[in-house]
């Protein structure tokens, strides 16, 4: 049996959902960098092991845990619409308010601060990247796991796809997805963990404030895609 020890994060996040909020609130990825062992994972994100198992027993009491684990039931149409209607409008309206942000920060303390110009040409590629990831999604996978749901409810064969089987777009989706993370886990570095310098002025407040939040609400947005609907769609093909 494995150890707290020897289980990766993405493990722990699944087993127990409120262990999520904890690895948010020190910077461990439970995401893309979810397959690192937690040892492993604490000694990346500087944080001592024993506090980080102490804080995951305390969460776990947490009546308020996030409610990923709803979703496993849920048909996936159900979830396609959460995802889109939630986590991809999200990035449409953050994306470029957190670009004006920077662009007012950069003018203002670029000088002093030359970090800021490499964490605008980091949000720049992740907000490019998500762009044509989320068309991609609602273009042609999720229209395609959604009509296959369909056919097997029906009892009718699974819809023709022009991709031959759901593993390879989901493929290239949790690709993209690792990159995203990998570009967020720069800008986390940049920034010291979102925090602001001492006397920042507002908007430099504010603009590592939505960085922190959109890497967030990202993480959340991606484990609901490679923890739940991807592998439900994997596994329905497979039994269809």
């Amino acid at each position: 049996m494995q150890t707290t020890l020897e289980k990766t994060v993405r493990e722990i996040a699944l087993e127990n959902p409120s262990s999520i909020r904890v690895f948010e609130s020190l910077g461990i990825d439970y995401c893309c960098g979810g397959k690192r062992p937690l040892s492993d994972a604490c000694s990346h994100a500087n944080v001592d092991f024993s506090r980080v198992v102490e804080l995951l027993e305390q969460a776990s009491q947490d009546p308020q845990a996030p409610d990923t684990g709803a979703w496993r039931e849920r048909p996936l149409r159900d979830l396609i619409a959460h995802i889109v209607q939630k986590h991809h409008a999200y990035v449409r309206q953050e994306t470029p308010r957190i670009e004006g942000l920077l662009a007012r920060v950069a003018a203002k303390h670029g000088p002093t601060h030359p970090e800021i110009a490499q964490i605008d040409q980091l949000f720049s590629a992740i907000g490019q990247e998500l762009s044509t990831h989320m068309l991609k999604e609602e273009q042609v996978l999720f229209p395609y796991v959604e009509r296959m749901e369909q056919a097997v409810q029906a009892g009718d064969p699974a819809p023709v796809a022009f991709f031959g089987t759901v593993k390879r777009p989901i493929a290239n989706m949790v690709a993209e997805h690792d990159d995203a993370g990998a570009l967020l886990a720069q800008i986390r570095e940049l920034s010291n963990g979102y925090t602001a310098p001492s006397g920042a002025c507002p908007t430099f407040v504010a603009l590592y404030r939505g960085l922190q939040e959109f890497e967030r609400d990202l993480h959340h947005h991606i484990d609901l895609e490679n923890t739940i609907l991807f592998p439900r769609a994997v596994e329905m093909e497979q039994a269809h």
